[in-house]
């Protein structure tokens, strides 16, 4: 008797929601960096996240074009150093190569390196600073203001 063909089962790529976190197996040394890059991003974890937040919907609705990752405990910003929005306790990143590092710092060994061990594959944004790591697909270049409402309830805006 032969056996009838099984379908194989769908495949559906698995929804992006937010970035991941993954932390590194070896702690980066870091090194100050003179002089510092240009802004590229901006990183606010914990208590910091609500201010940021509504200092990127006044942005935004003032015609930045930002691009937004948001979690329960993270938010980034991506955009030109002019746009960038500023915020107490929130750190400013460049680019080194493909990797978002502090404006101010260089991790050690080569960034090239982090981005392998952080499993970041290719077209992903990749995150190191000296207390986080994150590997996300990137945002959309222009976010909705109306999007950071729930982030930004904390800081009463």
């Amino acid at each position: 008797m032969a056996a009838s063909p099984v379908a194989p089962p769908p495949v559906t790529a698995p929804p992006v929601t937010a970035p991941r976190v993954a932390p590194p197996q070896v702690a980066p040394r870091w090194e100050r960096r003179e002089p510092p890059l240009t802004a590229a991003a901006v990183l606010a974890v914990g208590d910091a996240v609500p201010a940021l937040a509504a200092a990127t919907r006044a942005r935004l609705h003032d015609g930045a074009r930002l691009g937004v990752l948001a979690d329960e405990t993270a938010l980034l910003v991506l955009g030109a150093e002019d746009d960038l929005p500023w915020s107490d306790g929130a750190r400013y990143l460049g680019r080194d190569r493909d990797l978002l590092v502090p404006t101010t710092a260089r991790p050690w060994p080569a960034p090239a390196l982090w981005r392998s061990a952080l499993g970041a594959e290719p077209g992903e944004l990749c995150v190191l600073t000296p207390e986080h790591a994150l590997v996300a697909a990137p945002p959309a270049p222009a976010a909705d203001p109306d999007a950071l409402t729930p982030h930004a309830r904390e800081a009463g805006r």
